[in-house]
């Protein structure tokens, strides 16, 4: 089938809730993708930061392949080893406690809302509901991570939200300490900010909360669905600003594309949920589970994550130097391999000029061009898409 006539049935039967480039791409590997006329691209998007150690890895593939002949699915009702295995692995490699599987990052964040509250009924903290959340945030589009998200434009239509939220205003450690109350159970908080443009807390910000929370018996739930296993050159981004959560919410590329999502809690969170107070028919399917094993042994061998710091080195050097020779860019942030060029105007043509250039990456936020590669990225790939990215970017913004 040609890509025309493909991109022509997407549009006759699929809902329009996606704004799709009209590419077609039907083959991955590492940190190519190839369409279907052959032509190769080089992506440092990682289907948002989905493909965390390259498409169609080796390992992820021969667990799949193994996996699928053995056992697909089976109800939660039962055992099954490779789930029990990779609880231990996620756990141990987090924060410790309990895990629970889904399929998704807004089911991790939903059920992490959900245990909060729980927790909170039984005896955590009597009487506590509301959720504290930064402006800016996002939590997912289910209508409790919905609720959860601080950015009205996402809530257009689908109004009312849920009650029990409460926003505060980025980075500001005063408004956090006048919103933590009798009434507060959790804060729930992303490390970085990714769909709002790669936007970093001010320092020493998340270490306030953390101490803020402790002091108000209010649960910290950080949401590491984009920054977590290696993203930032650690297996969690809350070590690399010394905090330590009480839940954590996990998804994107934890089975490197496979649907799988997953709630750390320490043990007495955890405790919340008994038979029946949450669950998921598909979570922690079996071949979801096998292709998540297979990328924590990939992140946890020895100088990975020292490699990720180094290709996220040398990726912010080559935006900073694009940036030097240029008028109309704002800022280069990030940390690792999650980094974002903030641009004086809109970035969506310009994401759309790289495509035609053969380079994926993401526009977000408006004026933001995000780079989320994925963390098996060569330094002489890299050196090709900043290359492709100078050639992509407006000829009238150059120095």
């Amino acid at each position: 089938m040609l890509s025309n006539d493909i991109v022509a049935l997407t549009a006759k039967y699929q809902m329009r809730n996606y704004s799709r480039f009209p590419v077609v791409f039907v083959r991955g590997e590492g940190a190519r993708l190839f369409d279907a006329e052959g032509r190769e691209y080089l992506d440092l998007l990682g289907g948002i930061a989905v493909a965390i150690i390259g498409h169609a890895h080796p390992a992820v593939s021969r667990a799949v392949a193994l996996q699928v002949k053995n056992l697909v699915h089976v109800s939660n009702l039962f055992h099954v080893p490779v789930q029990s295995e990779l609880g231990r692995i996620v756990s141990e490699s987090t924060i410790g406690g309990r895990v629970f599987f889904c399929n998704s990052g807004t089911e991790a964040n939903e059920a992490a809302i959900k245990l909060a509250r729980k927790w909170a009924a039984d005896g955590g903290k009597r009487g506590a509901y509301e959720i504290v959340v930064a402006e800016g945030s996002f939590h997912g589009r289910t209508y409790g991570g919905l609720s959860a998200t601080a950015q009205p434009k996402y809530h257009v239509g689908f109004e009312p939200m849920l009650p029990g939220f409460r926003t505060v205003p980025f980075g500001d450690v005063a408004a956090l300490e006048d919103a933590l109350t009798e009434s507060t159970c959790a804060l729930l908080i992303e490390p970085i900010q990714g769909e709002s443009g790669v936007r970093m807390h001010p320092p020493g910000y998340l270490k306030e909360a953390e101490r803020l929370c402790r002091q108000t018996g209010t649960l910290l739930m950080v949401d590491e669905i984009q920054t977590a296993l290696g993203r930032t050159g650690a297996m969690l981004a809350s070590s690399r600003f010394g905090i330590s959560p009480d839940v954590v919410t996990l998804a994107k590329g934890l089975a490197n594309g496979l649907p799988l999502g997953a709630v750390v809690a320490r043990e007495d969170v955890a405790a919340a949920f008994g038979p029946g107070s949450h669950g998921s028919t598909f979570g922690g399917n079996p071949v979801c589970c096998a292709a998540a094993k297979a990328v924590f042994e990939t992140i946890g061998a020895p100088g990975f994550c020292d490699e990720v710091l180094r290709m996220g080195d040398i990726l912010r050097e080559g935006l900073s130097e694009i940036a030097s020779r240029r008028t109309d860019v704002r800022k280069i942030r990030g940390l690792g391999l999650m980094l974002a060029m903030e641009m004086e105007g809109e970035t969506k043509e310009i994401a759309g000029r790289c495509l035609e250039n053969g380079l994926v990456v993401g526009s977000v936020a408006g004026n933001v061009l995000r780079f989320l590669p994925p963390l098996t990225i060569t330094a002489g790939e890299i050196r090709h898409g900043l290359a492709i990215l100078r050639d992509s970017l407006p000829a009238g913004g150059r120095k």
